[in-house]
């Protein structure tokens, strides 16, 4: 493994262990066995290091979950019954990647204060949207404006499912109750 490897993989362990906030560049270089230096070589700051640590771990469970999804969604499944066995499947990955997920709030909450950090969020959003949008509906034509929009509702559902979850689990939603409340707005939407 290169120094570049090792630091992505101390920084998942610092991020789960100390969180976004309190990992230092010490911190970092002491959990990849590399120099401070290795950092702003390979990364630029730490920032850039545990941003890009937390895009690779969402990219990880995405993974993942898709492998699970495929094994575990009937093929004649309909479109609604699909949505809501993908969804209860994402819902039940959130007690596994808990940190990951408190991780990526407290990095949002970070995003304005270094444009360079928000620009690396923003791209990791992008890629993500077209992720979800693949995952959920095999849209994966990025130049599909369908798959975009697909992808931005999917991407919201996650974010605010995700905090309702880490806020209060016990009342975050299921998958039928994001197909009842989808099914609620396009009936006053679509009329």
């Amino acid at each position: 493994m290169g120094n570049r490897e090792a630091l992505l993989a101390g920084a998942k362990r610092c991020l789960n262990e100390k969180g976004y906030a309190r990992t230092t560049v010490r911190d970092l270089a002491s959990a990849a066995h590399v120099s401070m230096a290795a950092i702003g070589y390979h990364f630029g700051s730490r920032e850039a290091l545990l941003n890009a640590a937390l895009i690779e771990a969402n990219e990880e469970w995405g993974n993942t979950l898709a492998e699970v999804l495929q094994a575990e969604t009937p093929a004649d499944a309909t479109p609604a019954q699909r949505f809501e066995l993908i969804w209860d499947a994402v819902i039940a990955s959130f007690p596994d990647h808990r940190r990951m997920w408190a991780m990526s709030f407290e990095v949002y909450s970070q995003a304005d204060l270094d444009p360079e950090v928000r620009a690396q969020l923003a791209h990791g959003l992008e890629l993500a949207r077209f992720g979800l949008a693949n995952l959920f509906q095999g849209l994966d034509d990025p130049a599909d404006e369908r798959a975009r929009a697909v992808g931005t509702v999917h991407q919201a559902l996650l974010s605010g499912a995700m905090m309702q979850w880490l806020i209060d689990p016990e009342h975050a939603p299921s998958g039928a109750d994001l197909v009842r409340g989808l099914r609620g707005i396009a009936e006053d939407v679509l009329g």
